[in-house]
């Protein structure tokens, strides 16, 4: 009898909490289910720890879990506004945006303070169907970490569809070395050796391997790299 008693409580709080989370999330805003910044990623955890734990156990007074819910909301909901009045302390309750790409060149310092990989910018660059990097005139990992992009002009909007032309496919890049190591597999597989990149890289006068942070092949044994060198100076700056 007592089973019963326990699962009926259950269901019925599960059937009172529910619309009550979703009245809580839509006056919490949509920013707060959207992009989730640091602040309110601990605040969806938080939350989602007193309704499990609320469910889970029969013996915990519903009335305490609803009015720790409800202040959990106005909370989330006063930081918010006064991260909005206040742009000192909303810095201090989120990730500032940080440039990771400018004019075709990997930032490494800046990639490096975030623990961001070249295989993590890579892959959130073609999910931005881009394929080469020095078609990116700046490229930003904005606060809820999604990485915005800004094409070189002569890359933007306008398309080869427009005027009629054709291009061969499987023009892209292929990242040969990565932080002065050289991708042996990647470079076999385009029927390349060291030999050859060596080479290369002479012509662009690149005698030491360890100064290259990033280098890609495109299909038609074009070069592209960004070496360890001092950051950039002209870098705009990019704020909230």
């Amino acid at each position: 009898m007592e089973v019963w008693e326990d699962s009926l409580k259950v269901i019925i709080r599960i059937i009172t909490i529910l619309p009550l989370m979703l009245a809580l999330g839509l006056f919490m805003g949509k920013r707060s289910i959207g992009e989730l910044p640091v602040f309110d990623f601990l605040v969806v955890i938080v939350f989602g720890a007193v309704v499990g734990a609320d469910i889970a156990d029969p013996e915990i007074d519903h009335i305490h879990t609803v009015v720790a819910m409800i202040t959990i909301a106005i909370l989330q909901k006063a930081i918010v506004l006064v991260k909005l009045k206040n742009r000192k302390i909303g810095k201090l309750l989120t990730f500032e945006p940080t440039i990771v790409i400018y004019n075709g060149e990997f930032l490494m310092k800046n990639m490096k303070k975030i623990q961001y990989s070249i295989d993590n910018i890579l892959q959130m660059l073609r999910g931005k169907d881009v394929f080469h990097v020095e078609d990116v005139e700046i490229a930003i990992v904005e606060a809820d970490g999604n990485l915005s992009v800004k094409k070189v002009p002569m890359k933007e909007l306008i398309t080869n569809e427009d005027f009629g032309l054709h291009k061969n496919g499987q023009n892209y890049e292929i990242p040969v070395i990565l932080d002065g190591e050289i991708q042996l597999d990647l470079l076999k597989w385009l029927k390349k050796d060291e030999a050859w990149l060596r080479t290369k890289l002479l012509a662009e006068n690149i005698t030491d391997l360890n100064t290259i942070f990033y280098c890609s092949l495109s299909q038609n044994d074009k070069l592209q790299f960004s070496l360890k060198v001092d950051e950039q100076t002209n870098i705009p700056p990019i704020d909230h």
